[in-house]
């Protein structure tokens, strides 16, 4: 039996951290796990406390916020698994989820990662994930399958191969990060996932969805439906996903696209919503790509750390 590292990540959430690790402990029945536990520079430091509550598992403090991507690499290094389990700290488990996960690698060698359905916390019945469509990377743009729809199992049929896994729960042998390496952390927050999926299928793996494992979501706790954060990162990141992933053709017809008609609607869009200091920050993004290379270090973002 393979010793599966399940990993997670706090920025202040304790309380919802806490609500993982209780779905953990009443549904999993997979008995080799280690459950490891970033705090990721939250002005309040829970470890001590978590340490006397719960024994078995472990906790490692950053004093700064590294982001998604640096939170979870801290911990990948210190996991002894040979499957690693990235599941974010506002998701809750379901009985046999890590079992049906581990399946489906140790039986397919070609398989490097997984993700299984995702549905929403506060909407059980409701789909956020069922895999994603592949990338075009002319636009940056592809489909996550199922989103918003009633889970009725029209989609159940879908195991196997998807464009890519999801960063709210992800599985990941690890001979697949030895030879690809761990997420990139200068993209802080958003498509690092899918970045990571992209350097992980080029070292000869595929990405698949398991559709019998469930897992539901709180989307969107950390960061909030709309914020400035949230639209710096999704435009920043998005430019420099293709920058790191696309061809050379590719990224001549995204710039123009990207330039002359996704920033105009999203400026659009936040005059219509009244949120127009996002112009100055969706300006920023575009500004960090022409003048940082893209393995800047740099975030761009007053990132409190």
């Amino acid at each position: 039996m393979k010793l599966v590292s399940i990993i997670t990540v706090n920025f202040n959430q304790g309380a919802v951290t806490e609500a993982l690790l209780k779905s953990i402990y009443l549904t999993n029945n997979y008995e080799k796990i280690e459950i490891i536990v970033v705090d990721n520079g939250s002005k309040t430091n829970l470890i001590p406390d978590w340490k006397k509550r719960y024994p078995d598992v472990r906790f490692i403090r950053s004093d700064i916020n590294l982001g998604f991507a640096g939170g979870n690499n801290l911990a990948i290094k210190a996991a002894k698994g040979d499957h690693l389990f990235l599941a974010n700290n506002d998701t809750e488990f379901t009985p046999h989820l890590i079992e049906k996960l581990v399946n489906v690698l140790d039986k397919n060698e070609h398989v490097g990662m997984v993700s299984p359905k995702i549905r929403y916390f506060d909407e059980p019945t409701m789909l956020q994930y069922m895999g994603y469509t592949k990338m075009n990377y002319f636009t940056a743009s592809n489909n996550c399958v199922g989103q918003y729809e009633t889970d009725k199992g029209q989609y159940d049929h879908l195991t196997g191969e998807t464009g890519y896994v999801h960063g709210a729960a992800m599985m990941i042998k690890r001979e697949c990060i030895e030879k690809a390496g761990p997420m990139a952390e200068n993209f802080f927050l958003y498509y690092e996932e899918l970045d990571w999926c992209d350097h992980i299928k080029r070292a000869g793996y595929q990405a698949w969805l398991v559709t019998d494992a469930l897992i539901y979501h709180k989307d969107s706790i950390s960061v909030g439906k709309a914020s400035a954060l949230k639209e710096f990162f999704m435009n920043r990141n998005r430019i420099l996903f293709i920058r790191r992933n696309a061809t050379l053709f590719q990224r001549f017809i995204f710039y123009p696209y990207f330039i002359g008609l996704v920033a105009p609607r999203n400026i659009i869009r936040y005059i219509k919503i009244g949120n127009k200091d996002f112009i100055g920050w969706l300006l920023k993004a575009i500004w960090w790509n022409i003048c940082e290379k893209k393995n800047s270090d740099k975030l761009g973002y007053p990132i409190i750390r």
